[in-house]
């Protein structure tokens, strides 16, 4: 996972210094005037994580247009479900048996915890720093937070404290790296790429969206703009 997060981290640097010496129209000139709900998009993703399987995640954005100069708020929501990793299956398993050995004067019984899955519903809010290319082509990177409702279930442990152990709420941030097209002025296709980082997960995501848009288009990120 850390070739990956190197390779975001460096995509948004390469990102910044194409968008300093592009000399198409950006939206540098925008201000919070630009800041009303405006869109909304329907999203699918991959995701590939350091302790579940590689999965899909669906999910949604919401527009929040131009707080500040050239800054997009973008709130977002995000489901996904995997089984956990057996070797993380086996260490969690380990952690049960100590935790009861402690309760029962040392006595460590035997577990089989059979399969178990991981569900996350992600709700948070990103911070766009937008650019436009030549060609009406707009990209964005940026920071997020996140609010992670993490569900663990399976046909074992379903009932039960280790049931319990697995549910949490647990706080999440991402570096994100983007670019979008308007297909016409009420409709954009858009991908970005992610690295999220919460507590007890790190995870690697590509995210393909299509947004409908209402209202007129800032100065700058339209198109026929350049």
């Amino acid at each position: 996972m850390s070739g990956k997060r190197d390779l975001v981290v460096s995509a948004i640097f390469s990102l910044a210094g194409l968008c300093s010496s592009a000399h198409a129209q950006d939206v540098s000139g925008i201000d919070n005037e630009y800041f009303s709900f405006r869109g909304v998009a329907v999203e699918y993703g991959h995701l590939w994580a350091d302790r579940v399987m590689d999965t899909p995640s669906y999910g949604a954005r919401f527009d929040l247009g131009y707080v500040v100069t050239g800054v997009r708020i973008v709130p977002t929501i995000m489901y996904w479900s995997s089984p956990m990793n057996q070797d993380e299956i086996v260490e969690f398993q380990d952690r049960v048996q100590a935790l009861v050995a402690k309760q029962n004067d040392g006595v460590r019984p035997t577990l089989d915890l059979g399969r178990i899955d991981y569900t996350d519903i992600a709700i948070g809010a990103d911070a766009h720093v937008v650019w436009e290319l030549p060609m009406d082509i707009l990209t964005f990177g940026g920071l997020g937070v996140t609010a992670h409702l993490m569900d663990g279930d399976g046909d074992v442990i379903r009932g039960t404290f280790v049931e319990d152990l697995l549910d949490s709420v647990e706080p999440g941030f991402n570096l994100h790296l983007g670019t979008e097209y308007p297909i016409t002025d009420g409709m954009r296709f858009y991908a970005n790429g992610r690295y999220e980082v919460m507590p007890n997960l790190q995870y690697f995501q590509v995210r393909l969206g299509w947004q409908l848009m209402w209202g007129s288009s800032v100065p700058g990120e339209g198109r026929g703009s350049n």
